[in-house]
Parts: structure tokens; C-alpha cells; sequence
């Protein structure tokens, strides 16, 4: 596996433009995955291509509520099932962080 393909970006639904201009400034590709929401509220996550061996980079924001942080954690599980070699969240913001000042 080569140097430039041994890495891939994921975006939430949140933070499709921040994981954009991320990969633009990287050179590469933005990967694929697709969100399939519910109609009872419930979410899936699926990658629609393989990351087996991978380091995966997801980007997420927890704003503006809890629903994007349980997405990013369906997408680090999907991950991790999927065998990927890292997974490193992205998170420009995390909500909840300063609660106790």
C-alpha cells in the first residue's frame, strides 16, 4: 500500500464542508460513507468502500446536538468492525467539554 493511499477522510453529516476543504488541502479524496436515517430517529452508518488496513480520519462536530455525537460514534464503531488499522476523530468542536466552569 502506498504512502498517499494509506489514509482516508470521512465526514458526519454535520461537517461535509470542513472535511472538504481538509481534503482539498490534502490532496485526496473525500471517502465515501453514507448516514441512513430512520424514520423513528434511529441512524445507520455504513462505509461504502473498504478500509480494511486503513488510517481512518472522521470528521465530527458535537454541535448543535447530541444526534452528531451519537453519529460519530456509529461511524468509529463501523470502523473499528470493519477492520480499519487507526481511527482518529476529528472533532472542531466538542460540546459538553466545559460544563464544570
Amino acid at each position: 500500500m502506498s504512502e498517499q493511499n494509506s489514509f482516508l477522510v470521512f465526514s458526519g453529516t454535520n461537517t461535509r464542508y470542513l472535511a472538504e476543504k481538509i481534503c482539498q488541502s490534502l490532496g485526496c479524496p473525500l471517502g465515501n460513507l453514507v448516514v441512513t436515517k430512520f424514520s423513528d430517529g434511529e441512524f445507520a452508518v455504513s462505509y461504502e468502500e473498504s478500509i480494511r488496513g486503513r488510517d481512518v480520519f472522521l470528521v465530527q462536530s458535537t454541535f448543535p446536538n447530541s444526534d452528531n455525537l451519537m453519529e460519530l460514534l456509529l461511524m468509529i464503531d463501523a470502523a473499528k468492525r470493519a477492520s480499519a488499522r487507526n481511527i482518529i476523530a476529528v472533532i472542531p468542536y466538542f460540546g459538553w467539554a466545559r460544563q464544570d466552569r
